[in-house]
């Protein structure tokens, strides 16, 4: 039995800073309040004194039932992901793919001498020349 007592605190542990993001973060509130009243509102709209197969074939034929229950999901999805603290990797990507089209351009060699001349000018005036110095003076 005290073992038993062990797991469950550690896994109440584990859980904790799940239980405060969820407590303290207004985005996740709001998105399970969303589902919650999007559920309520589908199961009104179906159980609405009808039986369980009608209700399961109108799930099944109604498109709008349908989009109701996936903003449900999604809401849910989206709480879930901040919970667990899942953040969009939107801008990292972007930024990664904006600079591999970057490197593409500047390196190719078709492209790349000009794309170069192009920013150095751009860069440092035109008519300057850039040059790497390398010091061998310690």
């Amino acid at each position: 039995m005290a073992k038993l007592q062990d797991r469950a605190k550690d896994r109440a542990q584990d859980m904790r800073p799940y239980i405060e993001r969820a407590f303290k973060d207004e985005r996740v509130r709001d998105d399970v309040k969303s589902a919650v009243a999007t559920a309520r509102e589908i199961y009104e709209q179906l159980m609405g004194g009808r039986q369980l197969t009608a209700a399961a074939a109108r799930v099944a034929t109604d498109k709008e039932v349908q989009e109701s229950l996936r903003d449900a999901i999604d809401d849910l999805r989206d709480a879930a992901d901040r919970i667990q603290g899942k953040g969009s990797h939107a801008a990292r990507n972007a930024t990664l793919l904006l600079t591999g089209i970057t490197l593409g351009i500047l390196f190719n060699p078709v492209t790349g001498p000009g794309t170069r001349r192009w920013l150095q000018e751009k860069l440092f005036g035109e008519g300057e020349e850039f040059e790497y110095r390398q010091d061998n003076a310690k």
